[in-house]
């Protein structure tokens, strides 16, 4: 039996949800380690060091005039795509605009009866790096990666939107991600991955401009990168495997949750598919279908490992107790396949998606639905949300005192200074107050 179903309430069951709850982990030491010497490598030796990481690992060949995608290798890609391709495109980029136009801010101020001004200026960052990852040395293009960093940073209004990609070994970008890349106007795109690039973009190299933002998905080389690197620039999370939390009563068809638990588990071994359901024949039901499906699946042998060794199955005792666990496992990816999901949404408060009803996989957020699948892992979704828009801005405040207004609040501005003893800060006020 690939998974084994166990009770909520068992002994086995809580130290499960124990462990569900408790699982943020950061990089392995030998990983911090050799990413904190990366780092520095390329702060210290720029291009050189950079070179040398990408003909070691990625393009033995590459150069660094051949680190930035000519406008011969963008215009080329544009005719090795079939238009077949470019219809889907379209529409993803379309349903993704639609959908990120509404998370847009707007500078705001308030005026009080004395003059004074208060308010909130909303600005994006002048420059922003898209980590896309490479994809199986490039066989496996990801192309939905490069929508979903790059769409919200536009209509952010942010004017640099730096891609950066690992090459395969000819040095080469498959020309998929050149098109979309460009189908949303990006057309600074870099021949680098992994650690590297992530340092290339905090501190810049003769080739590769510094950014303010970096997001994007990767390894845990490329996570741990931008762990260290934040502080320096924003970063959009500390990501960790792709994870699926799936809510089913009895009306749940066994077939779509295996589907479902599959699709997360062909990512990566480290991946997270777990089920809590409330019916325990519903829970055979789907170690069946697990069993059934997983032999179809071009990338069985990683999707099987991930489920022997990170699968989960739970039976609760009702649909009060799934969701009372759910809020405390926060998953990246939340579907409720039950009846009536929407009379249950206001019971969800921690989950980087959620997904409503049997009709509504996953698949479909990560490439077409609209919303960022950009989201927190490891349980950092009781705090963080998807990347947004509001990744790529940033907020000043505004205040404006008229003389009235700051002889009415002089006064206290100088009691809470002195209280904190700075005299100074009272003195300004006060200097602006006393008659002469």
């Amino acid at each position: 039996m690939i998974i084994t179903p166990v009770a909520t309430s068992s002994a086995e069951g809580k130290k499960i949800l124990g462990q569900l709850a408790d699982r943020f982990q950061l990089a392995d030491t030998q990983c911090r380690q050799g990413v904190t010497e990366i780092i520095a490598d390329i702060r210290q030796r720029g291009d050189e060091a950079l070179i040398e990481y990408i003909r070691k690992f990625d393009a033995p060949t590459i150069t660094a005039d051949k680190l930035r995608v000519s406008e011969e290798e963008l215009h080329e890609a544009l005719t090795l795509v079939d238009e077949e391709f470019l219809d889907t495109l379209e529409l993803a980029i379309e349903r993704i605009y639609a959908f990120h136009e509404h998370e847009k801010e707007q500078s705001w101020m308030v005026t009080r009866e004395d003059g004074t001004i208060t308010g909130r200026l909303v600005n994006p960052v002048d420059s922003a790096g898209l980590y896309v990852p490479g994809g199986q040395g490039g066989k496996t293009p990801l192309v939905s990666s490069v929508l979903m960093n790059g769409i919200p940073a536009a209509i952010a209004g942010v004017e640099e939107r730096i891609m950066v990609t690992p090459p395969d070994e000819n040095g080469k970008i498959n020309p998929a991600l050149l098109v979309a890349a460009q189908e949303i106007g990006i057309t600074e795109i870099y021949k680098a991955g992994s650690a590297w690039a992530i340092a290339a973009l905090a501190y810049g190299t003769e080739t590769i401009p510094k950014v303010d933002v970096i997001v994007g998905p990767g390894n845990q080389y490329v996570t741990e990168a931008k762990r260290q690197v934040s502080g320096r620039v924003r970063i959009d999370m500390i990501a960790g495997p792709s994870e699926v939390l799936i809510i089913a009563d009895q009306t749940g068809v066994p077939a779509y949750i295996a589907a479902d638990m599959l699709a997360q588990a062909e990512h990566d071994p480290q991946a997270l598919a777990m089920c809590i359901t409330t019916d325990q024949a519903m829970a055979e039901q789907i170690v069946i279908e697990l069993d059934k499906q997983l032999l179809e699946l071009s990338r069985a042998e990683i999707a099987e490992r991930s489920l022997r060794e990170r699968g989960v199955i739970l039976v609760a005792e009702d649909l009060e107790e799934a969701i009372w666990h759910a809020n405390k496992i926060a998953a990246e990816h939340l579907e409720l396949m039950i009846d009536n999901p929407f009379e249950w949404l206001t019971r969800i408060r921690h989950a980087g998606a959620i997904f409503l009803g049997r009709h509504t996989p996953e698949s479909a957020g990560d490439y077409l639905a609209g919303p960022n699948h950009v989201l927190p892992t490891m349980g950092t979704a009781r705090f963080s949300s998807a990347l947004g828009v509001e990744t790529f801005i940033k907020k000043s405040s505004l205040i404006a005192y008229s003389q009235e207004a700051l002889i009415a609040d002089s006064h206290h501005i100088q009691k809470l200074a002195n209280l904190e003893g700075l005299t100074a800060h009272a003195r300004s006020a006060a200097i602006r107050t006393t008659k002469k």
